[in-house]
């Protein structure tokens, strides 16, 4: 197989494209796609914001945010929401998404979002252009509609939560196998 050599960059893909709410007395969205799991006890996740971003100033403010998890229906208003600055525009005015009372932080939920997880920042890393957030997550709500049966698991079929690889959102497309499918006879 041939392969192309390029320049140190950013080529993991595809990433799953969140939408972060922040701040308490004027709520902001950010749309972040470098975002990720990072530990299962306790549950934390990471999400990385440029120092420059309004987001990124109210996160570290209040030291709370919380990640929703949007679904197709709602792609106009995710990507909306990562080309213009929160201080300039209210974006839940603007996309006509519902904030919604968190149960243990000040940021909201976007009522609209199948998933929203609410964090605590238990540390910030400095890297470079972008400050890596950990955040515990504290708190989880899910749309009843999304879950399986069983009530334990989302259906990614249902909630449909999209990804960006270079440039493009692309849905997530049909199961391939499920975990240990390999060594299970």
């Amino acid at each position: 197989m041939a392969k192309t050599t390029k320049k140190p960059s950013t080529y993991l893909y595809p990433a799953p494209v969140i939408l972060v709410t922040c701040g308490v007395e004027k709520p902001n969205i950010i749309t972040l796609a470098w975002v990720g799991t990072v530990c299962s006890d306790p549950p934390m996740v990471s999400i990385a914001v440029r120092q420059e971003r309004h987001s990124h100033q109210l996160i570290e403010e209040t030291g709370q945010f919380v990640v929703n998890i949007p679904g197709e229906e709602l792609l106009k208003a995710t990507d909306y929401c990562g080309q213009v600055s929160g201080r300039e525009v209210d974006k839940f005015t603007a996309t006509g998404l519902t904030p919604e009372p968190a149960s243990e932080v000040k940021p909201p939920l976007i009522a609209e979002c199948h998933v929203n997880m609410e964090c605590l920042v238990r540390q910030k890393l400095e890297l470079g252009v972008h400050d890596l957030f950990l955040g515990e997550v504290v708190a989880v709500h899910i749309d009843e509609k999304v879950l399986e049966e069983s009530g334990r698991r989302v259906d990614y079929s249902r909630a449909r939560p999209f990804v960006l690889t270079f440039g493009e959102y692309r849905g997530l497309g049909d199961a391939l196998g499920n975990y240990g499918f390999s060594v299970k006879g």
